[in-house]
């Protein structure tokens, strides 16, 4: 399988859970907010409206990621000789590799330390409202992974990434 249709698999499947998510949250919302106007507020809506959102974030991070959305600084770093541009964009690309890498292990250390607990509210484990942790970041890295090999070229050949193009037509 070639790294495009990996990255493109990759991409769908972000895709679909975000937007499962952002629905479910603005069902869980919606339906929470209509009992609270009723009279009958929901007692679990608050705790598990906040884990939705937790969840969210994390894979809408990993997708960002993907699509190279997060913000940057392209500009200060293309307008670099080839080595240092190279050297900053290997430096910036460890530096967040490693972040994630060791927030999924440290996420996997507090899923054990919170194991045979629940939410306050419901009985959800608290293991699976944490997950969010140790599997967003791991999709983090793996979106940092299918666009090192992109990023590695620009700063090589001195391209600009394709969101940077993109602004600049559209400001001209």
């Amino acid at each position: 399988m070639s790294l495009v249709k990996l990255r493109s698999g990759f991409e769908w499947l972000l895709e679909v859970i975000t937007m499962f998510l952002v629905v479910a949250l603005t069902l869980v919302v919606l339906l929470g907010v209509t009992f609270r106007f009723s009279g009958n507020s929901l007692a679990w809506y608050d705790e598990v409206a906040a884990v939705m959102l937790a969840w969210v974030t994390y894979y809408g991070a990993a997708l960002a990621a993907l699509k190279r959305a997060h913000i940057s600084v392209p500009g200060l770093v293309y307008s670099q000789p080839r080595a240092v541009r190279v050297a900053l964009v290997v430096l910036g690309e460890a530096i967040i590799i490693t972040f994630f890498v060791l927030l999924a292990i440290y996420g996997v250390f507090v899923i054990g330390v919170l194991s045979g607990s629940t939410l306050v509210s419901v009985p959800i484990p608290t293991a699976v409202a944490q997950s969010t942790i140790p599997i967003g970041a791991a999709l983090y890295v793996i979106a940092e992974l299918l666009n090192l090999p992109d990023i590695l070229r620009e700063a090589w050949d001195g391209r600009k990434p394709p969101s940077e193009l993109d602004i600049v037509e559209e400001l001209q």
